[in-house]
């Protein structure tokens, strides 16, 4: 399984909501098992960059090339290029994270 996280910020403050309506069609893309679309609470005091996160967990690679070849997909860039200021993405095999402490040899 495929997890893929990606952060924006909006170029204004007044953009966030417009980029969080433009990123909420990505949900209506079929290839995504789990898609969250969600305004960054900024709890963290060293890090207020990012407005709004994107969460998805995806079958395999071939799902998630499948979501981001789908027209929503594009329509969604098409809406949030404009307004948005940076934009990061990852995406990794769930299975290869690290769940448990590194044991020292």
């Amino acid at each position: 399984m495929i997890r893929h996280i990606v952060f924006f910020s909006a170029k204004a403050p007044e953009n966030i909501e417009a980029i969080r309506r433009g990123l909420s069609i990505l949900t209506g893309i079929p290839h995504a098992l789990r898609l969250e679309i969600a305004e960054n609470r900024k709890s963290d005091p060293l890090s207020s960059e990012v407005d709004i996160v994107v969460y998805g967990e995806f079958a395999d690679h071939a799902a998630l090339a499948a979501y981001k070849a789908h027209e929503l997909y594009a329509e969604a860039i098409r809406r949030v290029r404009p307004l948005r200021e940076l934009r990061l993405a990852a995406d990794y095999v769930i299975a290869e994270a690290t769940t448990e402490p590194a044991v020292a040899r």
